[in-house]
């Protein structure tokens, strides 16, 4: 019988120095001590991946994203073969792959390419020879045979792409931090960690602004009931649990309010006096649909004298390139004017106990309103309500509701859960 198979992430503030990459190399020949099989995935070096689009920039202003990801892509690929080589120098045998040797077939987008495929057979043999797997993360290989990208944070979409296609026992994301938090510890310092997340909770903290686990990451675990666990590569004791991400367990009940999420990376977008007919809102969103802009929150005032005035956010990274679609689709319809606005932030609160609980969002708007925090607009879905507000206001919002909700008090063992074995392919 073949020994059970771990994969392991490491992200970029892990391996961002040479004695980083000796101290990931030491984890994983204690872990190899145990008797499991282990495929690693890392990120670049930290600050690697922002230093090459700087350059890039510096020589275009809008770089061609084929470019973008040859070039991005080398950041992943330095720190494998450095991590492989400290393995080797420990008498480990490791290969060091990219995402072209591991098998990772993508689609054509991009800077922001989907998994279409992993084909791991070279992976399995390697394994079958005893070697520790080194794989550069956050890439792939589209169809024309063009190195692809999966956007920030598709390291770890990597690993937990390889985990499901290698049918892994969990897949452990290494970070610098040592779980999922109440809410992020450098906003709020009474932050308190927690022991176990249902997926649902994850992925809604994911797209919240929890920068722990990337949305799509958690999509594929979730869809493949692949059991992730959040630990810090940093703390020297291994007996942390760090946090599992798992299924909820139907027997216990869950608390009405997990987190507070904050989101910085937000902008939003105004048309004024848009045309209040039918196919004007079409008109504003397939051009961004078209360019792979997503767009987040979206809402429209009252009509007056036959015209409206439309709002919607999306990541500020995005905003640039939605702006000069926005202006052309401006004159088109005839708005009499497009602003944006990059000083907001989307302020969340999530919990899976919302579903049968009330008077969340009263409490929510209660407590902004007390600390005279301005909400400009709002979104809720089943476990979650979310506010964009000033920027300049996030963090006492943040720690306001953190203590309204009363999560400083919380304990981390919210409820127990099994590790589910990952589907079989």
């Amino acid at each position: 019988m073949s020994k059970s198979l771990i994969v392991q992430k490491y992200g970029g503030t892990s391996v961002g120095t040479l004695e980083r990459i000796e101290h990931v190399a030491d984890r994983i020949v204690k872990a190899r001590k145990t008797g499991v099989d282990i495929v690693v995935v890392v990120s670049a070096m930290a600050g690697e991946t922002d230093k090459l689009l700087k350059m890039a920039r510096s020589l275009s202003k809008n770089p061609a994203r084929r470019e973008v990801d040859m070039l991005l892509s080398s950041g992943e690929r330095i720190s494998a073969a450095l991590l492989a080589l400290a393995l080797q120098s420990r008498g480990i045998p490791a290969l060091s792959m990219t995402g072209r040797q591991i098998g990772l077939q993508t689609d054509s987008t991009h800077t922001r390419a989907r998994i279409t495929s992993i084909d791991a057979q070279r992976a399995r043999k390697m394994l079958n020879k005893n070697h520790v797997i080194v794989v550069a993360g956050f890439q792939g290989i589209n169809e024309e045979g063009d190195v692809t990208t999966l956007g920030r944070g598709g390291s770890d979409t990597s690993a937990v792409a390889l985990a499901v296609a290698l049918g892994a026992k969990q897949c452990e994301i290494y970070t610098d931090v040592d779980g999922v938090y109440t809410s992020d510890p450098r906003m709020v310092p009474q932050a308190k960690k927690l022991d176990v997340v249902s997926y649902d909770e994850m992925l809604e903290m994911a797209s919240l602004g929890a920068k722990v686990l990337q949305i799509r990451c958690v999509e594929f675990a979730h869809k493949y009931k692949m059991p992730l666990v959040v630990k810090s590569s940093f703390k020297e004791k291994e007996g942390g649990k760090g946090t599992l991400i798992c299924e909820e367990d139907p027997k216990m009940e869950q608390p009405v309010v997990s987190g507070i999420m904050c989101d910085k990376n937000q902008a939003k977008i105004t048309l004024k006096e848009v045309p209040d007919q039918p196919g004007i809102a079409a008109n504003i969103f397939e051009p961004l649909a078209a360019a792979s802009i997503s767009v987040d929150m979206i809402i429209q005032n009252v009509s007056e004298q036959g015209h409206t005035d439309l709002s919607f956010t999306l990541a500020r990274e995005e905003l640039d390139e939605a702006m000069v679609i926005m202006n052309k689709v401006g004159k088109k319809i005839q708005a009499t004017q497009v602003s944006s606005n990059a000083k907001i932030a989307k302020l969340s609160i999530v919990g899976a106990g919302m579903r049968s609980h009330s008077g969340v969002a009263a409490q929510i708007f209660k407590t902004l309103s007390a600390h005279k925090v301005n909400i400009l607009m709002i979104s809720t879905s089943e476990i979650k309500v979310s506010c964009i507000i000033e920027q300049k206001n996030s963090k006492l919002a943040a720690n306001a509701l953190h203590d309204a909700f009363k999560l400083e008090g919380k304990t981390a063992k919210k409820k127990t859960a099994k590790i589910v074995s990952p589907a079989k392919k």
